[in-house]
């Protein structure tokens, strides 16, 4: 029988590796069903987007290229435009006109904002029944055959698995499968949640992101 905190919240089936149901387990509501902001959501995204962009595309103008500030003929009776300077951007080798120059891509969004977009696409991949939670993913040996075989069985496609704890085989057996990423939940992000059609989490996982972000 429920209790009183666990009237309302929101439940998922926690499933084995054979893709048999175990379990029913809780979510926190506020975390895992959140009315979702499609305008917050795009403003976030764009921001991560920005700042992976590196930003030191550069190019001389005419106060950095190399030359003297002499002119470089006399100004009259050659036949040609007048010139002020070697430096000038009319010049061969002359500096550029308003070319990149360094800068940082970072749009500022609070920290609140952010957290409160990933909680939003928990929210969405519950929503949307995209969401399936393990109660373990251990394989025996690197074999990316037999992690495809029980992606399969679980009719995940293109899934985002996120794992409590350093699991090398499994990382290293999903290297080879197209639109699958295995990511530990300290590093849960946004832009991979959006990226992949399925979230799957490991059960540990979820005391762990409900702790954090239910600060």
């Amino acid at each position: 029988m429920k209790s009183k905190e666990e009237e309302g919240m929101p439940t998922v089936s926690v499933y084995n590796q054979a893709g048999e149901k175990v379990e029913e387990l809780f979510l926190r509501d506020d975390i895992f069903n959140r009315e979702v902001d499609p305008h917050i959501l795009h403003q976030v995204v764009v921001s991560l987007q920005a700042r992976q962009r590196v930003g030191t595309s550069s190019v001389k103008d005419r106060s950095t290229v190399h030359g003297s500030g002499r002119k470089p003929f006399r100004q009259k009776g050659t036949g040609r435009a007048r010139q002020g300077t070697r430096t000038s951007p009319l010049q061969r080798k002359g500096g550029v006109v308003f070319g990149p120059q360094p800068r940082i891509y970072d749009p500022k969004i609070n920290k609140k904002v952010k957290r409160l977009a990933l909680m939003m696409a928990l929210s969405a991949r519950w929503q949307g029944e995209q969401l399936t939670v393990l109660d373990r993913l251990q394989l025996e040996e690197i074999k990316t055959k037999t992690l495809a075989g029980i992606l399969g069985r679980l009719q995940l496609t293109k899934p985002l698995i996120v794992t409590d704890q350093e699991n090398l085989n499994l990382e290293r057996s999903a290297r080879n499968l197209p639109g699958v990423k295995v990511l530990r939940a300290e590093g849960l992000n946004i832009l991979d949640i959006l990226r992949h059609d399925q979230l799957v989490l490991l059960k540990p996982t979820i005391p762990m992101i409900e702790e954090v972000l239910g600060r």
